[in-house]
């Protein structure tokens, strides 16, 4: 069981902006608060959310570089992530693969692909079950 992931970001206030609003649509919950980061969690795991310090923000992230490559979380209706999906386009959010969407990971996987403010790639899928 995976117990928590902590990811550094290069403005918190951005991305606290950012990740409250996804993960309202989630269902997450705010977990904890501190001047230099933040967590949300789902039953017993959680993303937490840290400030990087400013000697280490160059190079900045890059997903095709050496590390994470994306998140990727589900919904249970393919009408919640057509709402996210919607949500993102009017809020300027950068979409990935939207020529594809909502079908960019194959026929039997519906979901919305996009970038977080550091440019981490997010997945939020609803898998057909047939």
């Amino acid at each position: 069981m995976l117990h928590h992931i902590e990811i550094n970001v290069s403005n918190l206030a951005i991305s606290r902006v950012f990740y409250a609003k996804l993960f309202a649509d989630l269902g997450y919950e705010l977990y904890q608060e501190w001047e230099e980061g933040f967590s949300y969690r789902d039953k017993d795991s959680y993303l937490v959310f840290v400030q990087t310090k400013e000697d280490y923000k160059e190079p900045s992230y890059h997903r095709k570089r050496t590390s994470l490559n994306h998140l990727a979380f589900t919904l249970s209706t393919k009408e919640k992530v057509d709402s996210l999906h919607n949500r993102l386009r009017s809020e300027g959010v950068t979409l990935l693969y939207e020529e594809n969407s909502p079908y960019a990971g194959g026929p039997d996987h519906y979901a919305v692909f996009f970038e977080d403010p550091d440019r981490l790639k997010i997945e939020v899928v609803w898998e057909v079950r047939t």
